[in-house]
């Protein structure tokens, strides 16, 4: 799919408000995020949810994201293997389809890992978020959604780039 074309009919879709200030969009609350993984799922995209509440710990979360995205049986469990084989996702080599509007992964409950392991939580965003940038170079919408049940959840930048919360939800005041 290559990027955005008709820009009058653009502004109003779902993925592009997302995708316009960043990769990677926090979302509070979970109705809210829940209808924009049903918006951007019928609009084409393959969501792949997942639970971080369920992260105990980092081996956990890439053997979560392993069975997601159907990695292959040499994924070596680590950071390093991720980007690799995150990078066979963004080509369609696996866990992804060409034929789909784009891929969204959709983290539940990111708040919950983030305070288990904040370093790696923060590493897992820079790697979804780099490689959401290589597969947009190759046509392929890639977008991270993470979901808290903290509205004062604070993430650093990813990839040079604020982690921004949605637009519903974007004011402190429509959080609390």
């Amino acid at each position: 799919m290559a990027a955005f074309e008709n820009i009058s009919e653009t502004w109003a879709r779902e993925d592009w408000g997302l995708l316009q200030n960043g990769f990677v969009t926090m979302f509070w609350r979970r109705q809210l995020f829940a209808e924009t993984n049903a918006r951007l799922a019928s609009d084409g995209y393959r969501v792949v949810q997942l639970d971080a509440a369920s992260w105990h710990s980092s081996a956990v979360m890439l053997a979560d994201l392993a069975a997601a995205l159907s990695f292959p049986d040499y994924f070596g469990g680590n950071l390093d293997a991720l980007v690799d084989c995150l990078r066979d996702v963004a080509t369609f080599d696996y866990g992804s389809d060409a034929e789909s509007t784009g891929t969204v992964i959709a983290l539940a409950a990111f708040d919950t890992y983030a305070a288990r392991d904040p370093s790696i939580a923060c590493s897992v965003l820079e790697i979804l978020a780099d490689t959401a940038r290589s597969a947009l170079l190759m046509g392929h919408r890639f977008i991270v959604l993470v979901q808290s049940d903290n509205p004062e959840l604070e993430l650093p930048p990813v990839g040079a780039t604020a982690v921004s919360w949605n637009r519903r939800e974007w004011l402190r005041s429509a959080r609390l």
